[in-house]
């Protein structure tokens, strides 16, 4: 295998049989709806056709499958799932038997390569059920292995990177998600996913453009992290492993913020950045004790939620902007941040406790929240957001924190508390709106970025 950031192309990319299985998704995916049955309009001439692309499917996975010993029953069970949904009509497609057959994380070994073809969804990319294909090879170098056999233990936690792709993925998605194919009930699922060379790609290209912007002098070791593909990859295949595991531990409130419910987005946010500020305080720990990665993991938590998080996608409901926005202020009102002469600089070696300093916060409010009712657990986490964060000048819930007890419909069910939340609660800051101006076209950039395509893109670009 080529090193993470070399130009060549793995040979599975340019396999015949990978090429006419691509093309035949590619077409399929135009006849498809939401469900990801056949389009209504789709006459007898296209399920004709539609039978033709299925049968390059299922060619193009047996050519494959000689390469992919480790997937042989999940690949036999991709064709009879595609057999039943050709003689079914192409009706609502149910692919339950392959996707139980498919279990990545029994097999985490570095470079190991996966093909996966399924009806999906894919989160922040495409929202119907339509077939994708992907190629993709798993990332597991051996501190990775080290640190998941110790104290960060998630058996479920897949690092992959991408190799090809069909149209799904060639969008803001990061993540293979086995909730997102279709099939007939939920089981219980044993893995999942993490594009981590998509979460470097875009992490480098947006922190180099925003340093430059805000004229942010990044320590060397920073920069570097910044310029390095392979050294990102590995820092987000750390910080998510600690991530992941973080939804599962700790004194949670007791209807686990994994479980799907409708809350107040700012509750979620806070969700979020708990599990990210965690990663930091572990990196700050597993620093001390010398691993080499560690530091590399803090930088990227800062960077990632300050640059990116904070003003990338709609303001309607962005919990994870909102987390950003959080983070960033906290950082300022404490002293450790300067916006100065138009010149942002952090005390790096300040910096540390105050970002501690909010992970315990959050998880003091998850500690009390057993002892509270869910609205005033609500409240308590609204007033823990809004006391760094200034909301909306017209919400409700200001007004009640304010004072004005009738501005909430403390009376009523959770629904109405959730209603009232405005969709962009906690607008950006000045400083935010000028910096997303600036950002927009660097992040509308990283779509469909891989750690291959940001290097081919900056050898033409220095070739230019």
């Amino acid at each position: 295998m080529p090193a993470t950031g070399d130009a060549a192309v793995h040979p599975l990319v340019s396999d015949p049989a990978w090429l006419r299985l691509k093309v035949a998704v590619s077409e399929l995916r135009l006849l498809q709806q939401k469900d990801g049955s056949l389009r209504d309009d789709v006459d007898e001439a296209g399920h004709e056709r539609a039978r033709t692309l299925v049968a390059e499917v299922v060619a193009g996975i047996r050519g494959l499958a000689p390469s992919l010993p480790h997937d042989a029953a999940y690949l036999e069970a991709l064709v009879l799932d595609f057999g039943r949904w050709v003689d079914g009509g192409f009706g609502v497609p149910d692919f339950l038997d392959s996707l139980n057959a498919f279990a990545p994380a029994q097999h985490r070994v570095d470079g190991l390569t996966h093909l996966v073809v399924f009806p999906m969804y894919t989160q922040n990319g495409n929202p119907d059920r339509m077939v994708e294909a992907v190629l993709l090879e798993v990332i597991w170098p051996d501190f990775v292995a080290e640190l998941e056999a110790g104290d960060y233990s998630n058996r479920l936690f897949l690092p992959i990177r991408f190799l090809d792709f069909t149209a799904g993925y060639d969008t803001n998605s990061a993540v293979l998600f086995p909730e997102t194919v279709a099939m007939r009930e939920v089981p219980a699922f044993t893995w999942g996913g993490i594009f981590a060379d998509r979460e470097a790609a875009r992490f480098r290209r947006v922190v180099a453009e925003a340093a430059d912007v805000t004229r942010l002098s990044l320590p060397a070791d920073a920069a570097r992290l910044v310029a390095d593909q392979q050294l990102a990859e590995r820092t987000f295949v750390m910080w998510d492993l600690i991530h992941d595991r973080t939804h599962m531990h700790g004194d949670l409130p007791f209807d686990p913020f994994m479980v799907k419910q409708r809350m107040p987005f700012f509750l979620y946010a806070l969700e979020e950045l708990r599990c990210d500020l965690t990663a930091f305080r572990e990196s700050v720990k597993l620093e001390a004790e010398g691993h080499p990665y560690a530091r590399m993991v803090q930088y990227a938590v800062l960077f990632d939620r300050i640059f990116r998080f904070s003003i990338t996608g709609s303001r309607v409901r962005n919990y994870d902007g909102l987390g950003g926005q959080l983070l960033f202020a906290w950082l300022h009102q404490r002293g450790v941040l300067h916006w100065t002469d138009n010149r942002l600089s952090v005390d790096w070696e300040a910096v540390t406790e105050p970002v501690l300093e909010l992970g315990r916060a959050i998880e003091d409010l998850y500690w009390r929240s057993i002892d509270r009712p869910k609205a005033s657990h609500w409240l308590a986490a609204y007033a823990l957001v809004s006391s760094v964060v200034t909301p909306h000048p017209s919400s409700a819930w200001a007004r009640h924190a304010a004072g004005d007890l009738t501005a909430l419909p403390l009376d009523g069910p959770p629904k109405g508390l959730t209603d009232a939340v405005l969709p962009d609660e906690f607008p950006l800051s000045m400083f935010f709106e000028a910096l997303a101006k600036k950002m927009k076209p660097v992040i509308e950039s990283t779509a469909g970025i891989t750690g291959r395509s940001d290097l081919v893109a900056r050898e033409e670009g220095a070739a230019a």
